[in-house]
């Protein structure tokens, strides 16, 4: 079978740079088409910048940065540097990319790919606020029924909120993004936090990037080192949970994963529960299905994939 043609859409983020390497490690099955930033973790300055480092931690110069949005649609950027530090990509100190940013917009690219490549053919992966999605849907609505799938990182239902009591911080920056992209018809697979505070890492998975013996490991390893300060604060956790990854790791072992399609509102008015995914898992209401909202992942399954992966690169 060809790979799986995908385009990231990433505000990286210490997991989004994950998630980028493990797609990166995995060619019989993903071909990166390319990597659009957007301001969420960070402002877009630095995620633009941050995606163009990780590929080059990964020898591939040769995949295409693209900038996007740098606001949510209707909102002032909110921001989680209290989770990722002051650069998204804090840990040890990196240098500069040298690689360029693409000249075109990141909603561009992926207007001009979803109608130059067959209808069907190319999953989008957002990892980040759904800015850049929703601009291309409004932008190119033509676009929309030739996405072949979209696997996002967002939500919560049972784990509830991580910025907010109610909301998960993808959602919450751009709660009317996500509306558009819910409300688009395009088959949507989702990771909530449901799924991914069940993919913790621990002292043994983190010191198996270490052995790697890689560049690539070892920053993963210490990227980890970092982030999991946060939440083993917050929730008293043994770990961080590595959230992005998980969209990537379903395209490569769907298996890993298993959850309900169901129907998934957004709020986008309560100041309450703004950004809140309102994911009707028992099927209480007659609301007709939208998302495959994955409940359960095989942890050590996913946690083996991503390390054996990781080796393969530099």
């Amino acid at each position: 079978m060809a790979p799986r043609k995908i385009i990231i859409d990433t505000d990286p983020g210490q997991d989004d740079a994950v998630a980028i390497l493990l797609a990166l490690g995995s060619p019989e099955e993903i071909d990166l088409l390319g990597v659009v930033a957007v301001a969420g973790n960070v402002p877009l300055p630095l995620t633009q910048k941050n995606a163009r480092i990780v590929c080059e931690l990964a020898s591939r110069p040769d995949v295409p940065v693209f900038a996007g949005a740098d606001r949510p649609l209707k909102r002032k950027l909110v921001t989680a540097e209290h989770v990722h530090g002051k650069t998204g990509l804090d840990g040890p100190p990196m240098a500069d990319p040298t690689m360029p940013l693409q000249d075109s917009h990141g909603v561009d690219f992926i207007i001009d790919t979803l109608r130059d490549q067959p209808s069907g053919t190319v999953t989008l992966v957002p990892i980040g606020p759904l800015t850049n999605i929703a601009m291309a849907f409004e932008r190119a609505p033509d676009i929309i029924g030739k996405v072949q799938e979209i696997v996002l990182m967002g939500g919560a239902y049972f784990e509830v909120g991580n910025i907010t009591p109610a909301a998960e911080f993808n959602i919450y920056v751009d709660p009317e993004a996500a509306e558009i992209v819910f409300k688009s018809g395009v088959p949507l697979t989702v990771m909530p936090l449901d799924v991914t505070h069940r993919a913790l890492t621990n002292a043994e998975r983190v010191e198996a990037f270490r052995r790697l013996d890689t560049n690539v490991g070892h920053m993963v390893a210490a990227w980890t080192d970092f982030f999991e300060r946060f939440d083993k604060e917050k929730y008293g956790s043994e770990g961080a949970p590595l959230h992005d990854p998980c969209t990537v790791a379903y395209l490569i072992r769907p298996e890993l994963f298993s959850g309900r399609h169901i129907n998934v509102e957004i709020e986008t008015q309560s100041e309450l529960t703004l950004g809140m995914t309102v994911a009707d898992w028992w099927r209480v209401t007659k609301r007709p299905a939208n998302a495959t909202f994955m409940g359960a992942v095989d942890d050590a399954g996913f946690y083996d994939l991503l390390t054996k992966r990781l080796a393969r690169l530099p």
